[in-house]
């Protein structure tokens, strides 16, 4: 019963007051339909793409070498790469000065804070977000139409140029410090390639696998040749019918077989000794060698993806000219103005009626 008796004294005062009301809903209502016509008309255009793989700017996967399958569309890093780029302070700059904005939103330039505020005009007309699809759109809104397509296309081609400066700044990093071993590699390949020259010289090798083989088999040859000369000359000196022209000739020949066992058996020893670290050095001149081939191919790949025109993004739709307008929407602004007006007025009405026989003055001053 008291429930209802409230319910009724709430419409009792709205009745009481219904003309107040409506003048100011009324009032209101009109007001806002004219505030809402003064409001500048915004369009709003919009790019979209998808991040494209650092793959096309790797040189092991442009030239193959890698084990690994190429990717066409980039992962969340690299979309996050982007989303970053996009709001960047170098991309605000570029368009502030592309599109001359101090000029178009007549802001002044000349005060100190003018690029934080034109940055905040910017921003405030300017939106970049990933879809659930994960795909980023770019969105531009301004007076002009046609100028909202362009900023938004030309803000895209920033970000693809911004990302493609990093992706090449990456590249001639890796080129010089690939250029830098080269040049360490070719120092070491040349200090190998004297000392094993030296070496070589020093021990008189020059082929380690066909020189070992051929000086053992010139020292078994020798060695056999020595027995046979002298089984020989020990049979013609013990018959006593043998010519001493004969022996003297067997003799001489023994002799000179003596010598040349000698010298192979020290070429044997000196090629013993040196071959070794011979063969050694040979391996580490070989591998230098190759790595430094390697290098320099590398070198030259990463070279040839950087002038390569890349991909950087996967264009979905370019910004087109707006044909609607995106804000202000009249008809939200001044039904939700009035009704507001509405709900304000009804509460401040009740307040009023509830509590106007209360001695405000007494509990201010307590």
């Amino acid at each position: 019963m008291e429930k209802n008796e409230n319910i009724l004294g709430v419409i009792k005062t709205l009745f009481k007051y219904k003309k107040l009301i409506l003048w100011t809903c009324g009032a209101v209502f009109i007001g806002s339909i004219i505030i809402s016509l003064l409001l500048p008309v915004y369009y709003k255009s919009t790019t979209t793409f998808y991040a494209a793989s650092p793959d096309f700017t790797n040189p092991d996967k442009m030239f193959g070498g890698s084990n690994t399958d190429f990717r066409y569309y980039g992962d969340n890093e690299d979309v996050e790469r982007l989303l970053t780029i996009a709001t960047s302070g170098e991309l605000v700059n570029y368009m502030v000065d592309k599109f001359n904005l101090y000029d178009h939103y007549d802001m002044d330039s000349t005060g100190a804070k003018a690029p934080f505020y034109i940055a905040e005009k910017f921003y405030g007309l300017y939106t970049v977000q990933k879809t659930k699809y994960d795909a980023i759109e770019v969105s531009v809104e301004d007076k002009d139409p046609q100028l909202a397509a362009r900023m938004a296309n030309e803000a895209r081609k920033k970000i693809e140029s911004i990302n493609l400066s990093l992706a090449r700044e990456g590249q001639r990093q890796q080129v010089e410090a690939v250029k830098s071993s080269i040049l360490n590699e070719e120092k070491e390949l040349k200090e190998l390639s004297d000392t094993l020259r030296k070496l070589k010289t020093k021990y008189s090798i020059f082929d380690i696998e066909t020189q070992g083989e051929t000086i053992s088999s010139l020292y078994a040859g020798a060695s056999a040749n020595l027995s046979r000369m002298q089984g020989k000359y020990d049979a013609y000196k013990n018959n006593p019918g043998m010519p001493r022209d004969s022996i003297l000739r067997t003799k001489i020949a023994l002799e000179s077989s003596k010598k040349q066992l000698e010298s192979l058996k020290k070429d044997v020893e000196l090629f013993n000794e040196g071959s070794s670290i011979v063969m050694i050095l040979s391996e580490q001149h070989e591998s230098a060698r190759k790595q430094l081939s390697w290098d320099k191919e590398r070198a030259k790949k990463i070279e040839a993806a950087s002038r390569s025109d890349a991909p950087i993004v996967h264009l979905v739709e370019s910004a087109q000219v707006p044909i609607v307008k995106s804000r202000p929407v009249r008809a939200v602004i001044v039904l939700a103005a009035t009704a507001i007006a509405f709900l304000m007025t009804i509460l401040g009405l009740l307040i009023f009626d509830n509590y106007r026989d209360v001695n405000w003055k007494e509990i201010i001053n307590g």
